[in-house]
């Protein structure tokens, strides 16, 4: 059974009345519920709890932890955050949604700024399949439509990704990365766009879909992280 972790700053919920009304169990909440239906071992951990709800052995037992974040990555810890990489190299999956492409685990990572354009308008998102033999993308159609989500737009400041599985259009004729895969260490990463949180975008059955698809690939493989540093020769080195 894969083990799954849902973070969540959960600070939207708190704040804003549109967002508790669309999620009233919050957004990690949400998520939790159609992962616990497929048959995952969930867990959810929010921003105040202690240590962010990550401490050591909620890491030791994870194999894929998804991050949503938004208005508050600055108060995420940075001994968490280095905690979270130390696992995602040792082969812990990860999958980043929406607006935590700003976070500070994303970015640091990735290596670069993460930023974009945005707009919000209620706009149609067409979220179009790229690479359809993708296990990520397994069960869905040509394209995802989305009525209204906030718009991303290109350029996206991140490394160009192991695989590009999903491409965005918006009605207001903008394109965006939306759906990223990459590999850090003995780690899997998977960037997926879509996920305003006045949105209910966590209800659509594809979206569900593609987070259920990516903890799949995402979870980690039986194998111990690379060793580093000075190394002894395998074969006798002849004298010169």
């Amino acid at each position: 059974m894969i083990k799954v972790t849902v973070w969540n700053e959960n600070r939207h919920e708190q704040k804003n009345p549109k967002v508790s009304e669309v999620y009233p169990e919050g957004i990690h909440g949400a998520i939790a519920q159609f992962l616990g239906e497929e048959g995952f071992q969930v867990r959810t951990a929010t921003l105040d709890e202690v240590e962010h709800g990550l401490s050591n052995e909620v890491l030791d037992n994870t194999d894929v932890l998804l991050w949503w974040g938004h208005i508050a990555h600055e108060e995420v810890s940075d001994e968490i955050v280095n905690r979270v990489k130390d696992r995602v190299l040792d082969g812990m999956g990860l999958i980043v949604l929406h607006s935590a492409h700003f976070s500070k685990i994303f970015k640091t990572l990735m290596g670069t700024t993460c930023d974009l354009k945005w707009r919000e308008a209620d706009e149609k998102e067409r979220i179009w399949v790229l690479e359809p033999s993708h296990p990520i993308a397994e069960g869905i159609g040509e394209y995802i439509e989305l009525e209204k989500e906030e718009m991303y737009g290109e350029h996206f400041d991140i490394p160009a990704p192991d695989e590009l599985v999903f491409s965005s259009w918006f009605e207001g004729g903008e394109v965006f990365r939306s759906g990223c895969t990459y590999r850090r260490g003995n780690g899997k990463i998977f960037y997926f766009r879509p996920g305003h949180e006045t949105y209910p975008t966590y209800y659509h059955k594809d979206i569900q879909l593609v987070i259920k698809n990516a903890v799949k690939w995402a979870k980690p493989v039986d194998r111990k992280r690379p060793v580093y540093g000075n190394a002894k020769p395998l074969e006798t080195i002849s004298a010169k």
